[in-house]
């Protein structure tokens, strides 16, 4: 166990480095900051070269700004000082087997561990009651629901701009002479040579060069490596060491904008910037190759009908901002073609106990469809600025060094959009507008200058937040813009005027000289932030403070395995610092885990299910990647069903007001996508996971001296690198032009591939076998009425069955799968065409055991079989079984039982029914009820082809009042008599499952 050297004191696991994070103790301090200072080294002034210095921070007493001194708590209290979070988190590499056995083994032991003591059911207690006296309120009917999202897989109606037939100049090239191609460019900066890899000397040269920038270890150590006699000769290479190779890089290899650093001056004191031109980083965007075939250029309204009565959105273009924007510009530019910009800001920390950080500022354009923005690999963002960091310690009043760090933030963004106030003209006439900004609620506050608990885009008052049915006009820009033209009218005046329009009393927001744009209409919704980080969140509380911890971690330890479920086998009430993305995975049980649990004071649970119900409904429709004018008024109709039953949390006395701003914040999410398109166009998941590119391992290649100089070195290097290698791979594959690619309808749901392993797990499991450890009884019985009914489909139930007795299935042996994967097509995968991804599988095995002699539970999925007319969407035409063996019948066992005329499928299944679905769900919850079909005391079972398996489905138990307590997750499935099928375990089965 790990001993604190300060305080003596030892941990256990994670527990000492939260000791460091978190202490006071002088000692213990001294600690932690020996463990920063004495961190990996991983850079040198060899990588780097001479460290810019430092310069004079002006850091005597503060004296008050232009608004005097006397501040209070209260002003500018959404710049915390401690607002430093990260909901990013590593992604676990589901294929590695062993990593998945050793998860599995302890998720086993887990699930036998210790449980606090829960309540005993009483003898005859019953289930609670879903009884409710008020009027039906229930949402649309399957029916209604599948007509509208019916509407998502037809071929859409498309006006383009601006429509009535008339064409348009927007999006024309200006000259054939100034659009050659970025790759072509590119080959002119290097020079006329045959050699494909220049400027390195061959393809050793070269990938050894980009294995050390991308994937080798820090430069000191490549240095030594080369420095081994003979190993650069060997190797055939043009440099002998890392700082041979960074001037190269620097020197040879063309790149994105250089950063430059930049001083800024607010009140007195003196900030380092590091920028780069905004201009010149649209331009790198809007001409790259890799973008150019599928860029959007002109503003489109698409329609779901022919009549062009229902609009359809998706991607920037189909929205009302651009069409809009475009009819001003017009009037000003003819054929003018708009880039809207999107800027995103977020401050991180940087080190494990939060010493250091960065506060980077993302951009992207809205031209580049959302599907490749959202890629991290398709580098469709660019880091356009690190701002200042400072805390301003030195100002002791919190809200004057509050006010003091907005005034920073805007003087440094108006300093990075300042080229943006001429909307500059690039090779199509284009003209970047800031279009949207992006960012978390502080963030949000931060821009539009807005007071914390406010509305940051609307008029509302505070006190009416949690109203359902209040009303928030967007705030007045022309009324906002006359307040800050006082400022020269003294501190006082303007204070004043600033506080009458809403605002803070800011120096200058950086959007004021901004054409074009409305910030209060620039600022997006936000799923990560708002609804996962916050309206779940909130959500999650409650019901552990109203329901007890003790039993909803007993039914989360419960819940069988699912490719698509987190299993929490210690439940969730003891989680710290919870991450978007398991608020996410909570969220996909959520519902499951609160049925029939009794409430205080014998209140009926049905408004505590039906809130529930529409605060997963509104956050899962707001996650489409489509949506049309039916589907946004379902997304407000979920909103208003949490709004008309939100009452019981007051009545279970966890909430007394709801006027919280992440929920009013729901009301602006169907306007943010008649605006903007749908809200993966800028949801700023995308730009958390930019941290870990951009900042993190930016730092972590550092010597921690003056390191954002470093940073963006390191940076430049990376994206010449990344640039080069895309133009080699382009000469590689013969120089082609650009594809004409027409537009990708983004679709709702891709189609989903079946995929199998190249060979069998085992290549004879024999039947005996298959009856015990698979708990496949009637294997040989199903197989020999498959057999039948393939050999003559014309015969009935009955005959099949007859037939059967009789036939005889020569062998006794057959190869088996333990696992059935589905995988998706991307169509924007990747520069080289489309990519495709695992995204479900179904775990068919028996019970086995680790190296080390763990036991790993048998699991046996349930899956989403197709009967024979099941369609796209809907539950008609399906029905759950549970998979037992996936088996195949090769040729030589083929030809022993089938005619020669008659080819089995390639793989078939041994499945175990559940009951079909009713004509509707049930009511509440609206979740369909299934239970094992028994015949004669035994489960039904038949052989399907695995064809007919749509994908896996997660069954929820039903728990009754009391969790029973030998319920375990590896046998809820044999022991639980009722289910629930799980529309939330991921977007695919909420969109096909209702």
């Amino acid at each position: 166990m790990p001993e604190c050297s300060g305080c003596k004191a030892t941990f256990i696991g994670r527990a000492f480095a939260s000791h460091l994070a978190k202490t006071t103790n002088p000692s213990c301090i001294k600690v932690r900051e020996a463990a920063e200072n004495n961190s990996t080294d991983s850079g040198s002034e060899e990588e780097f070269g001479p460290v810019a210095g430092t310069f004079p921070t002006g850091g005597g007493k503060f004296q008050g700004d232009l608004f005097g001194d006397d501040y209070t708590q209260d002003d500018f209290n959404y710049l915390s000082d401690d607002a430093l979070d990260s909901d990013s988190e590593p992604d676990l590499d589901d294929d590695d087997p062993i990593a998945a056995d050793h998860g599995a083994a302890e998720d086993a032991l887990a699930a036998d561990g210790w449980e606090p003591t829960r309540r005993v059911p009483e003898p005859g207690e019953e289930d609670s009651e879903m009884e409710d006296a008020r009027p039906e309120t229930a949402p649309p009917a399957p029916e209604i629901r599948k007509i509208a999202e019916d509407r998502f897989h037809e071929k859409p109606t498309i006006v383009k701009f601006p429509g009535n037939g008339i064409t348009t100049r927007a999006g024309e090239p200006m000259s054939p002479d100034r659009s050659a191609s970025t790759e072509e460019q590119y080959s002119q900066i290097l020079g006329t040579t045959e050699n494909i890899y220049s400027p390195f000397i061959s393809k050793m040269d070269w990938e050894i060069a980009r294995w050390a920038k991308l994937r080798g270890s820090g430069s000191t150590a490549f240095t030594d490596l080369l420095k081994i006699e003979g190993v650069a000769a060997a190797l055939g290479l043009s440099y002998g060491s890392s700082l041979q190779l960074n001037t190269i890089i620097d020197e040879k290899l063309p790149g994105r904008p250089k950063f430059t650093r930049s001083e800024v001056v607010v009140a007195g004191e003196v900030f380092e910037l590091y920028s780069r031109d905004i201009i010149e980083c649209v331009r790198a965007l809007f001409g790259d190759t890799d973008f150019a075939p599928y860029l959007f250029v002109v503003p489109e309204r698409h329609y779901a009908d022919k009549d062009k009565t229902i609009r359809l959105y998706h991607n920037m273009h189909t929205a009302k901002w651009w069409w809009s924007t475009q009819k001003q510009v017009e009037k000003d530019n003819p054929g003018a073609t708009i880039i809207p910009i999107l800027l995103s800001s977020d401050k991180t920390q940087l080190t494990m106990f939060g010493n250091k950080s960065a506060y980077p500022v993302y951009m992207t354009i809205g031209n580049i469809p959302k599907e490749i923005r959202r890629k991290p690999s398709r580098r469709a963002y660019v880091l356009l600025a690190y701002l200042p960091t400072s805390r301003l310690g030195h100002i002791k009043n919190k809200a004057a060094r509050r006010r003091a760090l907005a005034n920073l933030f805007h003087k440094c963004l108006s300093f990075i959009t300042e080229p943006l106030r001429q909307a500059g003209v690039t090779v199509r006439r284009g003209h970047p507008i800031v279009a949207c900004y992006i960012g978390d609620y502080p963030e949000q506050l931060l821009v539009t200058c807005v007071k914390t608990g406010w509305c940051p885009t609307g008029e509302v008052d505070h006190n009416s937040l949690g109203d359902g049915d209040s009303t928030c006009p967007l705030r007045d820009l022309a009324k906002v813009l006359d307040a800050l033209d006082t400022l020269d009218q003294g501190g006082g005046q303007y204070a004043k005027a600033c506080a009458a329009a809403g605002i803070k009393p800011v120096v200058h927001p950086f959007w004021e000289h901004l054409p074009y744009t409305n910030i209060f209409l620039s600022i997006t919704s936000d799923i990560l932030h708002q609804l996962y980080q916050g309206v779940i969140k909130h959500l999650i509380a409650w019901l552990k403070e109203s329901l007890g911890e003790a039993e909803l971690d007993a039914r989360c330890r419960r819940l069988p395995p699912n490719h698509n479920i987190r299993l929490f086998m210690k439940g969730i009430s003891n989680l710290n610092r919870v991450t978007g993305r398991e608020h996410d995975q909570i969220s996909r049980f959520l519902l499951g885990i609160i049925l029939d649990v009794k409430l205080p004071r014998a209140l009926s649970p049905v408004r505590l299910v039906e809130a529930v119900r529409g605060i997963l409904d509104f956050t899962y429709t707001a996650q489409y990647p489509m949506h049309t004018t039916e589907t946004l008024a379902g997304m407000e109709a979920a909103r208003m069903r949490f709004h008309q039953n939100k009452s019981i949390f007051v009545d279970l006395g966890v909430r007394n007001n709801f006027n919280l701003p992440k929920v009013h914040g729901m009301e602006h999410y169907p306007p943010n996508v008649e605006n903007f398109g749908t809200l993966d166009n800028c949801n700023t998941e995308n730009t958390e996971r930019l941290h870990i590119d951009l900042a993190k391992d930016a730092y972590r290649s550092t010597n921690r001296k003056n390191e954002f100089s470093q940073m963006t070195l390191w940076l430049e290097r990376k994206e010449k690198i990344l640039r080069h290698h895309q133009f080699v791979e382009w000469k590689l594959r013969g120089s082609p032009s650009p594809p004409v690619i027409k537009g990708l309808h983004p679709g709702m749901i891709y189609e989903r591939k079946l995929t199998m392993s190249k060979h069998p797990t085992y290549k004879a499991v024999k039947f005996s076998t298959l009856e015990t450890a698979y708990g496949a009884p009637f294997f040989r019985d199903c197989l020999s009425r498959y057999i039948v009914g393939l050999t003559d489909p014309g015969l009935s139930p009955a005959q099949v069955e007859q037939e059967a007795n009789s036939f005889d299935v020569s062998f006794n042996a057959v190869p088996v799968f333990q696992r059935i994967k589905f995988s998706t097509s991307d169509p924007y995968g990747g520069p080289n065409g489309p990519t495709d991804s695992i995204v479900d599988s179904i775990h068919v095995q028996p019970l086995k055991r680790t190296k080390t002699g763990d036991e790993i539970p048998a699991r046996f999925d349930t899956a989403l079989i197709n009967t024979g007319h099941g369609g796209k969407i809907g539950a008609s035409g399906y029905r759950i079984g549970q998979v037992r063996v996936v088996f195949t019948l090769p040729p030589h066992l083929a030809k022993q039982i089938l005619p020669p005329n008659i080819q089995p499928p390639k793989y078939l299944a041994y499945v175990e029914w559940f009951s079909a679905f009713k004509p509707r769900p049930e009511r509440h919850h609206l979740m369909y009820k299934v239970s094992r079909v028994i015949k004669n005391g035994d489960r039904l079972a038949s052989i399907i082809p695995v064809a007919n398996i749509r994908r896996s489905v997660h069954l929820l138990p039903k728990f009754g009042p009391v969790a029973p307590a030998e319920w375990r997750s590896h046998n809820v499935l044999d022991k639980c008599p009722v289910f629930f099928a799980n529309p939330w375990t991921d977007r695919h089965i909420y969109a096909t499952l209702y």
